[in-house]
């Protein structure tokens, strides 16, 4: 994919992130990942920027010690603490050849595995098990029995429609995203008829929906990009997981990219426009009973490297579709 120089040096120059550098290289450029650029960037990233920042506070067993979580809470206080973090540093790029990674992997796996063998013991909602399961894949964890019964329980909570949903439904949900998003990081070689067509009734769901339609009024904060996402969504989410499925030249899709069109400054980069939990005045039915501290890689409503690459590749594979 073509690039202007300038906002290629911008993502890959050393005041770049090294997890922005390898998914450029990776996902824009075309390089496989045992490129040069692609291994120097991932051994990078352990070392130096966002996600060794955030590895210098894990605690020896793999925990992150916050206000109010002295004694090691995987889940709350919300947005900061291990599940949260586990997440970004799956999406950084980080995987289990780092000890730091398997030790928050494999607490994870011992405190969330422990009821019925899989991830579902917080109680069984989709966003946290998507999100755990997409976050151990990239980890280097798909093998792992847990993993694969919890791969097992998404299929089967697929709603008639093709989509999910984290609370009571007989629908899907736009917002049930993680579902589909988990099973996207199985290897394709690696996914049995359940899931293929599980993958295949997900995609429809989202693209009968033009990625953005549900319901009589629009979400303003679908219309937002956003990072980290969490178990939130946004149009820029549903693109990245229906082009990673190879669903790029859909003409459904149109919207979207049209909508993401409209996010580019003139000078070629997209911002993060708000930080999680981005609620307007209907609160799209979340409610919170304890402290919520946002959490953020990037200031807000400025050019963002991060926004900007995750643009930038779900273009490219359009390009290539």
């Amino acid at each position: 994919m073509r690039v202007s120089p300038r906002i290629r040096r911008w993502l890959t120059g050393a005041a770049s992130d090294p997890s922005v550098r390898a998914r450029f290289w990776m996902e824009v450029d075309g390089r496989p990942r045992d490129d040069e650029r692609v291994r120097a960037a991932f051994k990078e990233a352990g070392r130096a920027g966002w996600a060794a920042s955030l590895l210098d506070y894990q605690m020896p067993d793999g925990h992150w010690v916050t206000p109010g979580n002295s004694a090691g809470e995987l889940y709350r206080p919300k947005y900061i603490v291990t599940n949260w973090l586990a997440i970004v540093l799956a999406d950084l790029g980080m995987t289990r050849s780092d000890p730091r990674i398997r030790r928050t992997a494999e607490l994870i796996l011992k405190r969330w595995s422990a009821r019925g063998g899989d991830l579902t013991g917080r109680g069984g909602e989709i966003c946290v098990t998507g999100n755990a399961v997409r976050t151990l894949i990239r980890f280097g964890y798909f093998e792992h029995p847990a993993v694969q019964r919890s791969v097992g329980w998404i299929v089967r909570t697929q709603k008639a429609d093709g989509g999910w949903h984290c609370f009571r439904s007989r629908k899907g949900t736009l917002d049930g995203w993680e579902g589909l998003a988990a099973l996207a990081e199985i290897p394709e070689a690696a996914r049995d008829p359940a899931t293929r067509r599980s993958i295949e009734r997900g995609a429809e769901f989202y693209l009968r929906h033009h990625l953005m339609e549900e319901g009589k009024l629009r979400y303003p904060p679908w219309f937002r990009i956003h990072y980290p996402n969490h178990y939130y969504y946004d149009v820029l989410v549903g693109l990245r997981i229906l082009t990673r499925l190879g669903y790029g030249a859909d003409p459904r899709l149109a919207p979207a990219l049209r909508w993401l069109d409209s996010k580019r400054a003139g000078d070629g980069t997209w911002s993060l426009e708000a930080a999680h939990p981005d609620l307007d005045e209907s609160r799209g039915g979340y409610t919170f009973r304890n402290l919520v501290f946002p959490m953020l890689l990037e200031p807000l409503q400025l050019p963002s490297r991060w926004a900007t690459v995750e643009a930038l590749s779900v273009l490219a594979r359009v390009q290539a579709s």
